[in-house]
This record gives C-alpha cells, sequence and structure tokens, in this order.
C-alpha cells in the first residue's frame, strides 16, 4: 500500500503547487488522477517517483520509504539519446526474462532504426516498452495514451489489466476521462494541490457527472455573454 501523508510541494510565491495531500493507493490496483491543467498531477508524479522536491511530508510503501528500486515511471516528453536505436534504447534495462522481439509483436516498432526518425507515437511505445522491460511493481503513467492509436491503446488497456491481475499497483493520468472510466479501480481527484474527492468503479458515472456538470456551469455566464 502506498500511503501520502500531508504532502506539501512549493516552487515560489505563488503558493503551493501540492497543499497538504493525503492520499492512500491500495496494491494491485489502478488508479488514476485526473484535474484540470495546473492542478498538480504531474508534480505529485514526479514526488512518487522521487524526484520533486518535497517540502514537508511523507510518502511510503507498506510503512517504508519509497525508492526508485520499486518504480517505473513514463513520463509525458520522453527523452531519448541521439543516434541509437530502439533495441539499444531497451538494452538500458537489465530484465532476462523479458522477449523484446515478442513484446514487439504488440508494437511493432523498426527496433533496428535509428530513434531520431520514429514518429511521436512510435516514441511513446519504445518509452512504453521500457518501463514495461524494468518489471517493477509499481508503474506511474503520465498520459500513456497521447499519441496512440486506438489499437495500441487498447493493447495497452490489456496489458495494465493483466498487471494488475499479477499484483502490479499502476497510478495513470489522462485527459480523456473515457480512458480511466474503463481501465482504472479507483480515480481520485486533484484540484489545487489537494486530493478532493477518490471515487470507486460503482461511482464513475456520478463522477463523470459531477466534474462535467461543475466545469459547464463554471464557464456557461461568460461564454453566454460573449455570444451575445
Amino acid at each position: 500500500m502506498i500511503t501520502i501523508k500531508n504532502l506539501v510541494i512549493s516552487y515560489g510565491k505563488e503558493g503551493n503547487t501540492i497543499d497538504s495531500l493525503n492520499l492512500t493507493l491500495a496494491e494491485g490496483t489502478i488508479n488514476g488522477i485526473v484535474g484540470l491543467n495546473g492542478a498538480g498531477k504531474t508534480t505529485l508524479l514526479n514526488a512518487i517517483y522521487g524526484i520533486a522536491r518535497i517540502y514537508s511530508g511523507e510518502i511510503s510503501s507498506n510503512g517504508t520509504r519509497l525508492t526508485k528500486k520499486h518504480m517505473s515511471y513514463l513520463v509525458t516528453e520522453n527523452f531519448f539519446y541521439s543516434n541509437i536505436t530502439g533495441r539499444e534504447y531497451l538494452s538500458l534495462f537489465q530484465n532476462e526474462l523479458f522477449n523484446t522481439d515478442e513484446w514487439n509483436e504488440l508494437f511493432r516498432l523498426p527496433l533496428d532504426q535509428i530513434i531520431d526518425g520514429y514518429s511521436t507515437g512510435m516514441k511513446k511505445k519504445l518509452a512504453l516498452l521500457g518501463v514495461l522491460k524494468q518489471g517493477k511493481p509499481i508503474m506511474i503513467l503520465d498520459e500513456p495514451f497521447n499519441g496512440l492509436d486506438m489499437e495500441t491503446c487498447r493493447v495497452i488497456r490489456s496489458i495494465l489489466l493483466q498487471l494488475r491481475g499479477k499484483g502490479k499497483t499502476v497510478i495513470i493520468t489522462s485527459h480523456i476521462m473515457e480512458t480511466l472510466t474503463n481501465l482504472c479501480d479507483y480515480i481520485h481527484y486533484l484540484e489545487k494541490g489537494k486530493i478532493k474527492f477518490s471515487k470507486g468503479k460503482a461511482d464513475f458515472a456520478e463522477l463523470e457527472r459531477e466534474m462535467f456538470e461543475s466545469l459547464e456551469n463554471k464557464n456557461a455566464k461568460l461564454i453566454a455573454k460573449l455570444l451575445k
């Protein structure tokens, strides 16, 4: 179980990006983090992975400090060294049980070509293969479906569901609500650096209704004014 207690992260005079945030994530579950732009989603993921400076609070797993050896992280914007092939990139991750060519049957990447020539979607699929090869018990995925075709999105969904069945814990963000409601066990709504509420699968329909009604009501008066 991942436990986040009273987490505070601040980047200057504009206030706390993450503000006294509390969250508990059960093992063997898929957890969606949603919120508007600027709500702190990526900052929260960076904090869990240990690359954001924490002002106060703690993040632990079953009572012990969470470290990178427990986690793999797919960032939104992937980085690759220049002039290396996809196969060379994957060789950076050590896992003798991972059969690269068999896994690549799902993604159909030209692994022996230089990554610089890959499309955005191909680069995302290569980064996902790198995360999968690491085989860590906790996977953090920031917008993993961006830039991917429909078939690949379904492949990733199937992989994540099977990994959950093997006890993996997944933390995932997406701007497309449907991708989360069709995948997650829990969705946590982040607003102004705090978890406003968490919902289980049985309450996802209510969650969508509340979120969309709130967004529409928030902007309805301004839109009406502009369209006079």
